[in-house]
């Protein structure tokens, strides 16, 4: 199984497992991305991962990404910053991610898409904020958005410094998105889209951890691991 689809979202898209693909372990086996595998392995995951979806590499908007808040166009080929919106049809959106959560939005109504990547940096700097207000920009009603949250290294696993969590203290987010030095990031980024006009209702979450034996974890890797993909694409 490439994909791991949400029930709330009516357009292509998934977030990828690591199963399926042609890396060799470490990456065993759909390694989307990184820079120590193969780039000839990464090539031919993405061709088997995205053509599962019938979408075609010539059509993807991806990131190199920087754990900003930084919310860009989607144009074909890579680009710097952590989130990508559009409301072209059959232009693919791809974030990449081992811990850090993928977030997918859609709004069916007013045909506008955003994908994000939201590691700790961005989620303190509250990136699905801005992929709101940008994705409102391109004519998306925030009663419409709907959001998926993909995998993710959940709270139990997330131990960070007591620094960090004095950053989410001042940034006004809930002592509910910590408790001690483990960082709730599931919890932190439904925060910021609730705080947003996102109705509850609106939200989805996969509720898995990355460390688990079906996804990439740079944590539970010790940082030598593969990547996966989220990817949207308007019909």
């Amino acid at each position: 199984m490439y994909w791991i689809n949400s029930s709330n979202i009516n357009t292509i898209h998934g977030f990828s497992t690591r199963n399926g693909g042609v890396s060799p372990k470490p990456f065993l086996s759909l390694n989307l991305g990184g820079t120590e595998d193969l780039p000839e392995n990464i090539a031919e995951n993405r061709k088997l991962a995205l053509g599962d979806l019938n979408i075609n590499l010539s059509q993807v908007s991806y990131l190199n990404q920087i754990h900003s808040n930084i919310v860009c166009q989607a144009q074909v080929g890579k680009q710097t910053g952590d989130a990508l919106i559009t409301n072209q049809k059959n232009l693919a959106l791809a974030v990449a991610a081992a811990d850090c959560y993928p977030i997918l939005f859609h709004d069916q109504k007013n045909q506008v898409i955003g994908a994000a990547h939201c590691g700790w940096k961005g989620t303190l700097a509250r990136i699905v904020k801005n992929t709101i207000n940008e994705m409102v920009k391109l004519g998306a009603d925030i009663n419409h958005i709907k959001v998926a949250i993909g995998q993710g290294i959940c709270a139990e696993n997330y131990e960070v410094s007591l620094e960090v969590i004095q950053q989410f203290r001042e940034q006004r987010f809930p002592e509910s998105c910590w408790n001690g030095r483990q960082l709730n990031l599931l919890k932190a980024n439904e925060f910021v889209a609730l705080e947003n006009g996102i109705l509850k209702e609106n939200i989805w979450s996969m509720n898995r951890c990355a460390t688990e034996s079906d996804f990439f974890s740079y944590r539970r890797d010790s940082g030598k691991t593969g990547r996966m993909w989220a990817v949207i694409m308007l019909k």
